[in-house]
């Protein structure tokens, strides 16, 4: 069921695809977030779904005691050449639990939730993110706004990046928005694909809600703008533990 996760999000592809993520504004993110749920220098975060540790790297820049975990062996290889005493990464299956009642804020973010395949499943992976954090820890989950994917989405894409070539195929099915990467590198071709269920704000507070957080904040961007359906970029929701 996560072969095509651990393939395609470990694959060197993903990190040319989404090169152009922009680092300023991942860490204007976690700046704001500092400022706004008060971290102090001595609190645990959990960074989930790490990737390559860019944002836990941040965090352990800013002082913070940071773990990222993530499923892809391959990144967390990658992102263990960045450890030192105050950050240390993990391979681990997000829907198993990990360190109980740990941490003072646990991070989800820019959609690494909603992978698996059905509610069951990603249920699983709030639970154990809820599991891991004190009472009253924050947790920090940023999906895709769905309504605004669905309205924009392209059903079909060719991009060039350093010479490899991407030929991306999305579409929407079974309340899951799937994408059909096909790659061509010189005289070699790959196939990916990249599912993501279609939740929307009242889904993901449910999942928060059954797992004992209790949603606090509202965003609808990584500047803390309020949430609106129609135009937002992102859907992030701040939950204190109870």
């Amino acid at each position: 069921m996560t072969r095509w996760i651990e393939d395609w999000f470990g694959s060197k592809y993903y990190s040319l695809l989404y090169k152009h993520r922009d680092e300023n504004e991942a860490k204007l993110f976690i700046d704001n977030l500092s400022t706004l749920l008060s971290f102090s220098a001595n609190n645990k975060i959990l960074d989930c779904g790490c990737g390559k540790g860019r944002h836990s790297l941040y965090l352990s820049e800013k002082g913070f005691d940071v773990t990222g975990i993530d499923i892809s062996e391959k990144n967390i290889a990658d992102s263990k050449k960045h450890e030192n005493s105050k950050l240390t990464f993990y391979s681990h299956d997000m829907r198993n639990l990990f360190r109980i009642n740990y941490y003072d804020a646990a991070l989800c973010l820019f959609t690494s939730f909603g992978y698996f395949e059905n509610d069951s499943e990603n249920n699983k992976v709030i639970k154990s993110i809820s599991s891991s954090l004190k009472k009253n820890g924050w947790f920090v989950l940023d999906f895709m706004n769905v309504a605004k994917e669905i309205n924009r989405l392209v059903p079909e894409e060719s991009i060039e990046k350093d010479g490899v070539k991407f030929k991306i195929l999305r579409s929407i099915d079974n309340n899951c928005m799937k994408k059909e990467i096909q790659i061509t590198d010189q005289k070699n071709s790959y196939l990916f694909k990249e599912n993501v269920r279609t939740y929307r704000l009242e889904d993901l507070k449910l999942f928060l809600s059954k797992n004992n957080v209790e949603v606090v904040h509202l965003f609808g961007d990584y500047e803390n703008g309020a949430f609106n359906e129609q135009v937002s970029d992102r859907l992030i929701l701040i939950g204190k533990k109870k």
